[in-house]
């Protein structure tokens, strides 16, 4: 390990599951992934985040009260994961942390718009119980560019991912899917297609107390309902143009519910589920093809939770039936260290006094380093 560039990145996303925690060694070029760990979250956890995701009552104390609960979370996530490989934390370079997004406003195209974006897991908490430098805040100084703050991850899918020989599309399947586009010859794209495993991972949750539909098995029992997935579709998101981001404050139950609402006749759970699924596989085809111009071989990696989704590949691979259809394993990294991976690269990416961000993907103005830094101190321990 002598000569090792390590370092840490820490994620959790809309679906607000785990803690994913990645020891990256950047010494040669481009990483090398040495170790990962997930740390799942106590059900009472996600269920003060998922309530925080929608506007409600005493929203300050109990932001402030999971910011620091999280925190010590995420630090504790690091530490787990150095303690498995037996590297001190004294050789870490730093700690790329994403937090946990609870609402994410970006901008409408407006002159009033007042785009915001806010995630927690105190940074200083990470940096003093971890000893371990912090970088945070990622999406805020591009939002301070004009840009949507999101998807930031389209950099290192450029960075490790991209081929003269090919058009590809990164596919992170998460709460929310976003798609990078990365032709051959050409401008790299990147944003939100829309839904991705949230509202699945809702239904399921509402409809048979699990937390996710392992597979997508239960959506294959059902049966698709046109109606239905017309009228999801008829959100005017999916026809916004690109720079554009979204999240669980616009595709939500409550909305789900709206759309239920005056339907022919009742829907059964498991056809609701197979509806829902194929919502998140028209969104991210169709947004592929939008895309493609010319001859060129098209290809499409999965990642995220959703990768594991085999009927939503089924679903994909129907969609798309020229294009290769797999997952970023085939790159050469799991998909499920994809996102934890990007974050450590853009704590780099900021004490190299670097930008992060691709301004043909989130709107921005200009390219930007992103991230604020808060110094590790020189031992530390979970209290």
């Amino acid at each position: 390990m002598a000569g090792a560039e390590l370092y840490i990145g820490l994620m959790s996303g809309t679906s607000a599951d785990a803690i994913d925690a990645v020891l990256v060694d950047f010494s040669q070029p481009p990483l090398k992934l040495l170790a990962h760990h997930s740390s799942p979250l106590p059900p009472d956890t996600r269920a003060a985040i998922h309530k925080l995701a929608q506007p409600g009552d005493g929203e300050i104390d109990r932001m402030g009260a999971l910011d620091q609960q999280l925190g010590r979370a995420f630090a504790q996530a690091a530490l787990e994961l150095l303690s498995q490989t037996g590297i001190d934390p004294t050789r870490v370079s730093a700690i790329g942390s994403h937090g946990q997004t609870l609402r994410h406003r970006p901008p409408d195209g407006t002159p009033s718009s007042n785009a915001f974006t806010l995630q927690v897991a105190d940074p200083n908490l990470i940096a003093h119980l971890t000893g371990i430098t912090t970088v945070a805040d990622f999406r805020r100084r591009d939002m301070a560019a004009g840009g949507q703050g999101a998807p930031l991850v389209p950099a290192l899918h450029q960075t490790l991912f991209h081929t003269p020989e090919a058009d590809r599309a990164i596919v992170n399947v998460g709460g929310v899917a976003n798609l990078t586009w990365l032709p051959a010859h050409g401008t790299v794209l990147g944003f939100d297609t829309g839904p991705g495993n949230n509202l699945m991972d809702a239904w399921i949750q509402r409809s048979l107390g699990k937390a996710f539909d392992e597979g997508g098995q239960w959506a294959a029992q059902g049966q698709i309902q046109g109606t239905l997935l017309s009228r999801l579709l008829e959100h005017p998101y999916f026809r916004l143009p690109p720079p554009k981001s979204t999240g669980p404050e616009t595709f939500h139950l409550g909305w789900l519910d709206d759309c239920l609402e005056g339907m022919p006749g009742p829907i059964r759970a498991e056809d609701a589920q197979a509806t829902l699924l194929m919502l998140t596989a028209q969104g991210i085809a169709a947004s592929i093809d939008g895309l493609s111009v010319g001859n060129a071989r098209r290809e499409v990696y999965l990642c995220g939770g959703g990768a594991h989704n085999l009927r939503l590949q089924e679903a994909l691979k129907a969609l798309l039936p020229d294009c290769v259809i797999t997952d970023t394993s085939a790159l050469g990294l799991s998909p499920d260290w994809v996102e934890g991976v990007a974050f450590a690269w853009l704590a780099r990416q900021n004490l190299r006094g670097l930008s992060g961000n691709l301004p043909s993907v989130t709107g921005a103005d200009s390219p930007q380093v992103l991230g604020a830094v808060y110094p590790g101190r020189p031992s530390a321990g979970i209290r």
